[in-house]
């Protein structure tokens, strides 16, 4: 399928998405939403994707945040549609039963911030910036900042956050826990790639009952959470990739993960 607004690659299992609207610092309108949604749906029909990468064009923005143009047109019931549609896409995503990591080469605020907090974790770009600027806006967060944020980085840092509109740098990403990495925009998308591949070659059960155990498992006592553990680990055991992993671990050869969700 061809888009206009993302661009779509993969290349040895692994999905590269790319937000090209660089002109409005790829800001997110509703086209660019429906193109996503599309895509993610054909990531994962597609048993050959592992990973899936999102990163945004040129040199200055991953995702600017909404385009302000559709914002300021929008009635109450036109913005709860528009959050709602956001949320899906969104869930979309952080449910996404392969790796996600998002690449963020700029600015992330708005919703570029809650596409990426989405993700299962951020390497960022030295030159990144994060925000949830909404409220200068006279608005909050509407794709789920207010709810994953802190979840991410704690209830205090995500309300100074988001009541302040503030903006922080990559570093100080890193120091509170929103980003995993930060690299020179030079090597940010060769270092993305590297762990990008090392995740593909593991075993997709495992890979995907590890993500199912974690994002279920965070919203539940701990001991809910570990019975999603046991069972997921029994499902992951009966695969043909753990069959695989076994055997090559006591015949001491690297391990071929060749297994199906399926």
């Amino acid at each position: 399928m061809s888009y206009k607004n993302i661009i779509y690659e993969l290349e040895n299992g692994i999905a590269t998405i790319t937000f090209n609207r660089p002109k409005a610092l790829n800001a997110l309108n509703t086209t660019l939403l429906k193109e996503l949604k599309t895509a993610l749906n054909q990531i994962a029909a597609d048993e050959d994707v592992r990973v899936v990468i999102l990163t945004g064009a040129g040199d200055k923005a991953f995702v600017a945040g909404a385009d302000i143009t559709e914002l300021a047109r929008l009635n109450a019931l036109q913005a709860k549609n528009f959050s709602k549609t956001g949320h899906t896409i969104i869930n979309k995503l952080q449910n996404i039963p392969i790796a996600s990591i998002a690449a963020v080469n700029g600015f992330a605020l708005g919703g570029g911030t809650e596409i990426a907090i989405a993700c299962d974790f951020i390497y960022a770009s030295e030159n990144a910036t994060f925000g949830q600027p909404e409220i200068n806006l006279g608005l909050i967060p509407g794709f789920g900042g207010t709810q994953r944020l802190p979840r991410l980085i704690g209830k205090n840092m995500a309300k100074e956050m988001i009541f302040t509109g503030k903006m922080i740098s990559a570093d100080e990403a890193l120091r509170i826990g929103l980003v995993n990495r930060v690299l020179s925009p030079e090597t940010l998308m060769e270092e993305v790639m590297k762990i990008a591949r090392d995740i593909a070659s593991k075993g997709k059960v495992a890979l995907r009952a590890a993500k199912q155990a974690i994002n279920d498992g965070m919203n539940v006592d701990l001991t809910t959470g570990c019975h999603y553990e046991i069972d997921a680990f029994a499902l992951s055991i009966a695969s043909p990739d753990a069959k695989e992993g076994t055997t090559a671990f006591l015949e001491k050869r690297k391990a071929e993960f060749k297994g199906s969700l399926s």
